[in-house]
């Protein structure tokens, strides 16, 4: 059975080995505390009245009223909530709910953690368009956050999760810890937010400053900023300086991990969180949004990022709207006398032109298509119903989009007239190219095992105008296509200026360069000026048997700023295994899975914690049977069952795990490769053959199932097709090492 839609989004939220990423949202302002002022400040300013502001900006405070930013979390009032609370229902697929008024509260039915009906009530509500949800108040201090949604232009209840199954059961519940809008969402919706949580009594005490995102949200803690004001001095206000606009909008408008509690103002955005990189499931191979990633990603990837602009060139920060209705807004740079907007944009690249004109767009004026945003940002909905438009501003070309499989903004409006669509293109724009260098088509090749793969990375590795977050994505990418270049590539990007791509490089060196160059090459990486550097650089060197070089203790104590967090234990785990601290293993396994009994990853590693290193295997053995007697359809679990069986000789059973491991998951190669080694195990030769050769034309960049059927093959007598295999592989990377020593005469290069 494959996976349900629900579980593919879970898995696509974060990754399993670090903290998975808050979702952030567009936050506002209110006037009231929860549970108490906030108190831990800044060394060099503290919080002031929100109020304060506004004795000398008083513009900017009135355009802020009443603004996205402003509203975005509000008390639970008759003034703030949009939805009918007024006894009515709403069905999902594997539920029903209920919404309640009061005399004076709101309140939510519906299943609670065992199922069973649970009233609570709305604290708090997150947004005011296109969609408004609810804060419901646990009696632990969790703040949950319900998946029924008020669709305020439909003005009706929807679920973000019907028909996915979710249940009390599923890690994406409501009242689950993947729902916890204390870790999920609060941060980006109040200003000066740390996250409280006790982990002796296990409970939340979460603290901000004040409701919404308000001035201090963007500008810091304002208290040597009133100051500077009363007596001039300083730099920067009085503010600290933040490494630059975008980042610090980045700080929720992107998908990030967080490393710690809450960010600092003045720090690089990687002292505080990893943003995630363009990887398949997240962007498209163009660079366009795919999930829920929100702006940043793609304008790190954007010309206009390379030019110098930022977000309040375009958007007014305190209305949170376009600084120009329709095309106005980019009509103040593209336009026929070719100037940027402002000092400080580079415009060397602009054409004078009528862009706002049917000679440029081809479309009449008024209709879809006149828009700048219809083709330069195309949009997706997330969340039932918000348009959230790509911010990566690339131009269409639908005969690369068709090639290489992405999304086109001609080809999405004019759906089902790709001929027509490809004539069209073609006739206006015979001179079109893509404008991204050849990045697409270097990533499409890479992923998908073209002849050139390899190279095609390398290439693109070697511009000097590469956008930083598309860099870091191909050093990832390279870690499947090892060869001497690619290890030169990935020491030279240790020592790139982004800490992005230092970061990713410290991963990919992981997987290409032998143990003794990583303990030469990773501790300094330590001392980097950059948290995010720092934590990678401690990881890696913990996984070597040479551990002692790994100094943990500042991965240690970010883990333990998220303690409410299985994933955090989870973490800890890892390291005190790697670092000889196994009286700890245990103990924080088991807490991740109280905190989240279907965090597969810790019932996993317990489950062979028990086995090898306690002895314990009947033990072990009832874990895993008993997680998936609740999930009978998680891949995980099966996998884990059937390596203990091969373990324990149970040839048979475990051969049965491993093929319902591979029928859950039948797009994780790793399972199918386990799978087909265990047919050829159990005397299935032709089984195992079918099934690799299988894998490899759906992963044909998959370097661990093209050298099991190589085996394969050559056990067999099948040297002809080992052959072909080769040849396909020095097409794709003629460097590998797979290819030492071959024959020459057997090259497709002959």
């Amino acid at each position: 059975m494959s996976e349900s839609p629900a579980n593919v989004r879970l898995r696509k939220r974060g990754r399993w080995l670090l903290p998975l990423g808050a979702l952030a949202a567009l936050g506002g302002i209110g006037a009231w505390w929860w549970p108490a002022p906030a108190v831990e400040e800044p060394a060099a300013a503290t919080w002031v009245d929100e109020s304060t502001c506004r004795s000398c900006h008083a513009a900017q405070h009135e355009a802020w009223q009443g603004s996205h930013h402003h509203l975005a979390m509000q008390r639970a009032t008759g003034e703030a909530v949009l939805g009918d609370f007024a006894d009515r229902a709403l069905r999902t697929d594997v539920e029903a709910i209920r919404f309640l008024r009061g005399a004076d509260s709101y309140r939510i039915e519906s299943p609670g953690p065992d199922g069973d009906p649970l009233d609570r009530p709305v604290a708090f509500t997150l947004g005011v368009e296109p969609l408004q949800q609810y804060l419901l108040a646990m009696d632990d201090g969790r703040l949950q956050v319900h998946g029924a949604a008020w669709d305020v232009p439909g003005a009706r209840w929807f679920h973000l999760y019907d028909g996915q199954g979710v249940d009390h059961r599923h890690r994406l519940h409501w009242t689950k810890a993947q729902q916890n809008a204390d870790f999920m969402c609060i941060e980006c919706h109040t200003t000066g937010f740390r996250r409280g949580y006790d982990a002796a009594a296990d409970r939340h005490e979460s603290r901000w400053h004040a409701l919404g995102v308000g001035c201090q949200s963007c500008h810091g803690p304002a208290s040597a900023h009133l100051r500077w004001a009363r007596e001039g001095g300083g730099t920067a206000k009085g503010f600290a300086q933040p490494p630059g606009q975008v980042e610090v909008c980045a700080r929720c408008h992107s998908r990030r991990t967080p490393l710690g509690n809450g960010w600092e103002h003045g720090a690089d955005l990687l002292d505080d969180f990893l943003p995630m990189l363009l990887t398949a499931d997240l962007y498209e191979v163009d660079g366009k949004i795919l999930d829920e990633v929100f702006e940043y990603g793609s304008f790190a990837q954007s010309r206009m990022h390379e030019a110098g602009v930022v977000c309040t060139d375009c958007h007014d920060p305190h209305r949170a709207a376009l600084q120009a209705p329709g095309n106005g807004v980019c009509v103040r740079c593209h336009n026929p006398s070719a100037r940027a907007n402002r000092a400080g944009i580079d415009g060397s690249r602009l054409q004078p032109k009528r862009y706002d004109d049917p000679s440029h767009h081809r479309h009449a004026a008024g209709t879809p298509g006149s828009a700048c945003v219809d083709c330069h940002m195309p949009g997706r909905l997330y969340m039932g119903n918000d348009l959230r438009r790509d911010h990566a501003f690339t131009s269409p070309h639908p005969r690369q989009a068709t090639e290489l499989g992405h999304s086109d903004a001609c080809l999405g409006c004019h759906e089902g007239k790709r001929e027509e669509v490809l004539e069209a293109f073609d006739r206006w724009y015979p001179d079109a190219a893509p404008r991204d260098g050849g990045f697409a088509r270097a990533l499409h090749a890479a992923r998908n095992g073209k002849p050139g793969a390899a190279e095609g990375l390398l290439r693109q590795l070697a511009r000097d105008d590469l956008p930083a977050i598309r860099r870091a994505t191909l050093i990832g990418e390279l870690a499947a296509w090892p060869s001497a270049a690619a290890q030169r590539a990935v020491v030279e990007a240790l020592g790139h200026p982004s800490p992005l791509v230092r970061r990713s490089a410290i991963e990919a060196a992981a997987a290409l360069l032998p143990a003794p160059a990583q303990l030469q090459l990773f501790p300094p990486l330590q001392d980097d000026p950059v948290r995010a550097v720092r934590l990678a650089a401690a990881w890696q060197l913990a996984q070597l048997p040479e551990a002692v070089a790994a100094r943990t203790t500042e991965y240690e104590a970010v883990q333990e700023t998220m303690l409410d967090r299985a994933e955090s234990h989870f973490n800890l785990a890892g390291i005190y295994a790697a670092t000889g601290r196994g009286d700890r293993v245990e103990p924080a396994l088991r807490r991740a899975l109280q905190l989240d009994p279907a965090y597969f990853p810790a019932l996993v590693l317990l489950s062979q914690w028990r086995e090898q290193a306690a002895g314990d295997v009947e033990g072990a053995r009832r874990l895993l049977e008993e997680a998936l007697a609740l999930h009978p359809d998680e891949g995980s679990l099966w996998h884990a069952l059937g390596l203990m069986q091969v373990r324990r000789g149970e040839k048979t059973r475990a051969l049965e795990s491993l093929r319902r491991a591979h029928e859950a998951a039948p797009a994780d190669a790793a399972y199918g490769y386990v799978y087909a080694v265990a047919l050829h195990d159990a005397g299935e030769r032709e089984a195992a053959l079918r099934l690799l050769r299988d894998l490899l034309l759906r992963h044909p960049a998959d370097r661990t199932v093209r050298q099991a059927l190589l085996g394969l093959l050559r056990g067999t007598g099948a040297h002809g097709e080992a052959e072909a295999l080769l040849d396909e592989l020095a097409l794709q990377n003629p460097g590998d090492p797979l290819l030492r020593g071959r024959n020459p005469t057997h090259s497709t290069q002959r």
